[in-house]
């Protein structure tokens, strides 16, 4: 499948950011009730879990939410930086890097995290798995010159 052309446009980062808000503020106000789920692109005949990831920014140290599509892999958490097919990777990504001792919020739960990108072997393993929740994905890798990024968040005490 090709890009779409309306991802270069400099308008698709700022409907990221004001949809993700949107999102973020009925997920907690709900309790995941609202905005628990995607239905978005290949979500939308089958709707894909939806958390919400707390990460701290790595310059300003404010302290951010946004929802992001996950899969389960047994006590773990998977999540994709995927922005979309995006050339670059969100902002997120580099602030897990930096501070990954975070929380995510799945329904009403509020989980602590570690977070680390999933080495090839794993993100080999993974991929089939996260293209099975949601299709997109693959068109999303095909959009970007860069190796979407997969990460794991592990369970902390």
């Amino acid at each position: 499948m090709d890009r779409p052309k309306q991802l270069d446009s400099s308008l698709v980062p700022t409907v990221i950011k004001y949809m993700s808000k949107v999102n973020t503020w009925a997920y907690k106000r709900t309790g995941g009730r609202i905005g628990g789920t995607w239905r978005v692109g290949s979500g939308f005949r089958k709707p894909v879990p939806t958390l919400l990831l707390e990460h701290t920014g790595r310059k300003s140290g404010k302290q951010f939410t946004i929802p992001l599509l996950y899969l389960r892999d047994d006590a773990n958490i998977v999540i994709v930086a995927s922005q979309g097919g995006l050339p670059k990777n969100p902002q997120w990504y580099y602030n897990l890097l930096a501070a990954p001792d975070t929380t995510v919020q799945i329904g009403k739960d509020h989980l602590p995290v570690r977070a680390r990108v999933a080495d090839d072997a794993e993100r080999d393993r993974l991929w089939p798995k996260l293209l099975e929740l949601y299709a997109d994905f693959d068109n999303y890798q095909s959009w970007t010159d860069r190796k979407i990024p997969v990460f794991i968040l592990e369970p902390r005490a």
